[in-house]
């Protein structure tokens, strides 16, 4: 299973390289750069996000993917999912108060409502993900989706009230549970898969290939007027909200993602770039800490400009030095993890979850 792991953690790397260009972009630059290269980088958004959400679904599926569990074993295990994702909630609130599109404080909802469904026939972690958007869009019909939202500066404007919290925690936050969790669910049905039979891998693959490529064919009609301004405004809707047809496409690119990065660890098992980048795969908790925090701070060094809390400046920087920048950071991320990794087994951020989880 040495290639699998790999594979893994290829697609994780990759997940967390588009997650630095999407923030340093979304801060320092713009995502109505028309420019060829701008319009390459915002390619990025929803795409990484989702990958990233689809992943630690599989991580979780793994972890607890043994065919016969005694019950102090599952309780066990379930009691590892919850304290770690009582860590990655208190750490993503903190992290809010810096960073608004905090991911981390979702993902300890996700792993909270994970851990009751850990052991349950592999059919229903599907079923979940239908529920969850399904209740998402019931949801629509009862509350106005920008209620709480100042999507001029893209704050949150009651978050840290109790209504805010939950209005934005379940259903209209970032990467709200509703229907966020859906990628998760998905993750976890990947996670229990034979992923050593190529037979499954390649049905995956052209389904994913096929539902994409019905999303951009809609999609693209939608941006010709083929169809009326309500119905063109759904299909082509991007993050916010993240309506039926962008989940769609971000779940079957992210499918066809992991698929190839499995593919790549295979053919590429011995080499050392392949190895180095899985490391930093590893690592993805430390390096999206570090990246919100230090990269930012960094960023703005350099261009004179300083982060206050605020995803869009007045004045966008080139997308050339977003894309360098990203590039340049995550390079130092990689030299990082290599080094950490001769004398660590985790990185630090996920060391530190470990220990004080006990797990």
């Amino acid at each position: 299973m040495n290639q699998r792991i790999i594979g893994f953690d290829l697609a994780r790397a990759f997940a967390i390289f588009g997650m630095f260009i999407v923030n340093f972009n979304t801060v320092f630059g713009s995502q109505q750069d028309t420019s060829p290269l701008g319009r390459f980088l915002t390619l990025f958004n929803g795409n990484s996000s989702t990958l990233f959400v689809m992943l630690a679904g599989m991580g979780v599926a793994l972890m607890t993917n043994r065919a016969t569990y005694t019950d102090g074993e599952k309780q066990q295990l379930r009691g590892v999912v919850i304290r770690r994702s009582w860590f990655l909630f208190a750490i993503g609130l903190l992290l809010y108060a810096w960073w608004p599109a905090d991911i981390l404080h979702f993902y300890g909802g996700y792993m909270h409502l994970a851990a009751l469904v850990l052991f349950v026939p592999l059919s229903y972690y599907l079923a979940g993900a239908a529920l969850t958007i399904v209740s998402f869009h019931l949801l629509l019909l009862l509350i106005p989706y920008e209620t709480g939202w100042n999507f001029d500066t893209l704050q949150y404007t009651d978050f840290w009230t109790v209504p805010g919290f939950l209005r934005n925690t379940l259903y209209n936050g970032w990467n709200a549970l509703f229907p966020w969790m859906a990628y998760f669910f998905l993750g976890m049905w990947l996670g229990r898969l034979n992923w050593q039979n190529k037979g499954i891998r390649k049905r995956l693959f052209i389904g994913g290939l096929v539902v994409y490529g019905l999303v951009q064919v809609l999609q693209w009609m939608a941006a010709n007027a083929y169809f009326d301004p309500d119905t063109a405004l759904y299909l082509t809707a991007d993050y916010l909200p993240p309506f039926l047809p962008f989940m769609l496409g971000t779940a079957s690119l992210g499918v066809m993602m992991v698929i190839v990065c499995l593919t790549i660890g295979e053919l590429f098992a011995n080499n050392r770039l392949i190895h180095w980048l899985a490391r930093t795969g590893q690592m993805t908790l430390t390096h999206y800490i570090v990246h919100l925090t230090l990269g930012m701070v960094v960023s703005g060094l350099l261009t004179g400009r300083s982060y206050e809390g605020r995803l869009n400046q007045e004045t966008a920087i080139s997308p050339g030095f977003v894309f360098a920048y990203a590039i340049g950071f995550y390079s130092l991320s990689v030299l990082f993890s290599l080094y950490w990794s001769r004398k660590h087994k985790t990185g630090p951020f996920e060391t530190l979850m470990r220990r004080l989880t006990n797990s």
